[in-house]
């Protein structure tokens, strides 16, 4: 898994606090900020979000559910259309957008894990942050 791949995991997944990745994301180009755009959004519907988890995704990406990534999550018919509105945002909306889409993200995969990885898996991603097992040496 490449390295901006980890960091939006470990931000979705609060091992990593939103600041630091707002302050990454603003420092990116535009045409990067676009592509980690994307990138959340196919994260998002691989992890299987819904139009549902929306109000809690704007909640937790503490952006008014007036700003228009919001109002797109929470009053759209489907879901891949609504990402790619919001995806497509202007820039003075994107970070609004990167907020939102790394809290859904960090809403459905949560549910995910829950409800299909209790037992465990292989997911790269929901093993960020794990300590080592420590070795017994007796």
């Amino acid at each position: 898994m490449d390295e901006r791949k980890v960091r939006l995991n470990e931000l979705a997944q609060g091992l990593r606090p939103l600041a630091e990745g707002i302050e990454w994301f603003e420092g990116l180009a535009a045409d990067e900020r676009f592509e980690v755009l994307r990138d959340l959004g196919g994260f998002c519907v691989q992890a299987r979000a819904t139009l549902e988890d929306g109000p809690e995704s704007v909640r937790l990406a503490g952006i008014r559910p007036t700003h228009t990534p919001a109002v797109l999550i929470t009053r759209g018919q489907q879901l891949s259309a609504q990402l790619t509105k919001i995806i497509n945002l202007p820039q003075d909306e994107r970070v609004k957008a990167f907020r939102l889409l790394v809290a859904l993200l960090g809403v459905a995969d949560g549910r995910r894990r829950e409800q299909l990885c209790a037992a465990g898996c292989t997911h790269a991603w929901h093993q960020l942050g794990r300590e080592a097992a420590p070795v017994d040496s007796s």
